[in-house]
C-alpha cells in the first residue's frame, strides 16, 4: 500500500491545470496504485493526481464499490442537472449542495493507454465531475453560488486545518515533468 499526503485547500498545485499524461509507463502505474490506495484510505469517492501534488490528468475513482481510474478525460454532460451534497478530501469536513450535470460520458485511457468510456450518473457522474474540475485547477466550492461560496470559505477559515502550516511543498515520488512540488 502506498497511501500518500493529500495536499489541502490553500496548496497551489490544487489550482494549476495539469497537463495530459504521454507516458504510459511504471510510474504512472504506480500513480494510479497511489491515488488508489489513499482515496481508499481516506476514504474518499475520488482523487486526483495534482491533489498528490502530481500535475497530471488522471484521476481515481470510488463509487458503489466499483473503483476505477481515468487518464487524459474528456466528458460529455448531459443537459439534465443534479443539485445535491459534494465534498472534497482536499477541504476536509467541508460539505455543500453542487450542482452538476445528472450524467456523464467520459472518454480516456486506462492506464496502460488503451482507450476507454465510462457512462454514469448520480453519484458516478458527480465524482467524474469533480476529479476533472481537479485536473482544470477548478475546486467544487468555484461552483457553489455567490451566498453557499461565502460560507464555505467562513467555514474553511474556522477549520483546523486551515493556515495552521503553510501549504506541504514537497518533492513528490512521481515524475511530474516540472509541473508538481
Amino acid at each position: 500500500m502506498a497511501v500518500q499526503p493529500i495536499r489541502l485547500f490553500g496548496d497551489p498545485i490544487l489550482r494549476r491545470p495539469a497537463i495530459e499524461v504521454v507516458d504510459f509507463d511504471k510510474e504512472l502505474h504506480k500513480l494510479v496504485q497511489d491515488l488508489t490506495d489513499t482515496m481508499l484510505e481516506a476514504p474518499g469517492a475520488g482523487l486526483a493526481a495534482p491533489q498528490l501534488g502530481v500535475g497530471l490528468r488522471v484521476f481515481t475513482w470510488n463509487v458503489e464499490d466499483e473503483v476505477g481510474h481515468l487518464v487524459n478525460p474528456v466528458l460529455d454532460l448531459s443537459e439534465e442537472i443534479q443539485d445535491g451534497p459534494e465534498g472534497c478530501l482536499s477541504l476536509p469536513e467541508l460539505t455543500y449542495d453542487c450542482k452538476r450535470a445528472l450524467s456523464v460520458v467520459a472518454k480516456g485511457f486506462n492506464m496502460y493507454g488503451e482507450p476507454v468510456t465510462i457512462e454514469g450518473s448520480d453519484l458516478l457522474a458527480r465524482a467524474i465531475q469533480h476529479e476533472t474540475d481537479h485536473l482544470d485547477g477548478v475546486l467544487f466550492i468555484d461552483r457553489l453560488d455567490t451566498d453557499a461560496r461565502k460560507a464555505a470559505m467562513k467555514e474553511i477559515r474556522e477549520a483546523d486545518w486551515f493556515g495552521v502550516e503553510k501549504p506541504t511543498v514537497k518533492v513528490s515520488p512521481h515524475r511530474t515533468n516540472g509541473l508538481g512540488f
